[in-house]
């Protein structure tokens, strides 16, 4: 239950239950919010347009039609190469974000329909291990990317990611190669590939798929790069500019094509698909 204080007209003031869900609290302006008016609105803050983060299943069900999901590799499971640990073992790991958010890897791919439009999609999750690319998403990006070829259908990547998974080393780091490689045969065959970057979009994942599209679209303020400010400020040993992350600047800039509302978003990536038909 949480608490809140109601003044009275007395000295005395008293305390007020509010059941817990009810109300959420905008990580940008700091508004309290009755949660059905964020569900309502698509998960964006109605005071201040603040998009918080959401899964990749709530993604598919706002971008694609209903019912047209043809995942590929559903069952497509990691495994522990390095057998690594830290507070935990790597499998203890990936079981617990399987029940937490039961999904069984950090992406969902698959071939589907974008209000009739035939496309093969990918949502990566960042409440799953914070979308981190491990060989699975890796792989589920290749597939996606030769299913595209093979059916010469349009590729969308939604991106949610902190970068690639240590847990599996090198390995995860290679993945990088191998979607970069399976995309650049979609550029050679004239197939367009549309990249959405949400927040956070970071490192192995921009420095690779993410940032690969023939048209780069992201959600207001979403955090995009490589690594933190602090990081970067420390390399390079100069002051960066304010925001320099957000994606708004990365458009005033000339990194990113569009910056899209969520609610905007089908739409958006719909007439530009119909007009690359």
């Amino acid at each position: 239950m949480a608490w809140f204080k109601k003044s009275t007209n007395s000295k005395s003031e008293k305390r007020v239950k509010i059941p817990e869900g009810l109300w959420v609290k905008c990580n940008n302006c700091k508004e309290i919010i009755y949660k059905k008016e964020v569900d309502r609105n698509l998960q964006v803050c109605p005071k201040c347009n603040y998009h918080f983060r959401i899964s990749a299943s709530e993604r598919l069900k706002l971008l694609i039609d209903s019912g047209s999901l043809n995942e590929i590799l559903p069952d497509l499971m990691p495994t522990d190469p390095l057998g690594f640990k830290d507070t935990k073992s790597y499998p203890e790991r990936i079981s617990d974000y399987q029940r937490k958010t039961g999904l069984k890897e950090a992406a969902i791919a698959g071939e589907a329909k974008i209000k009739g439009i035939d496309v093969v999609v990918v949502v990566v999750d960042f409440n799953f291990m914070g979308g981190s690319m491990g060989s699975v998403v890796g792989e589920k990006v290749a597939t996606a990317a030769e299913r595209s070829l093979e059916k010469r259908l349009p590729l969308v990547i939604v991106s949610a990611s902190g970068g690639a998974r240590m847990q599996e080393g090198m390995l995860s780091l290679m993945q990088m190669a191998k979607v970069s490689a399976a995309i650049g045969r979609l550029k050679n065959a004239g197939i367009p590939y549309i990249s959405v970057l949400t927040d956070p979009t970071f490192g192995g994942v921009s420095a690779s798929f993410a940032m690969l599209g023939d048209i780069i679209i992201a959600e207001p303020r979403s955090l995009i790069g490589f690594a933190g400010p602090r990081v970067i400020e420390q390399t390079i040993g100069q002051k960066l500019p304010e925001n320099f992350q957000q994606a708004e600047f990365l458009l005033d800039h000339g990194l990113i094509d569009l910056v899209v509302e969520r609610t905007s978003l089908k739409e958006t990536l719909y007439k530009i698909l119909k007009l690359l038909k």
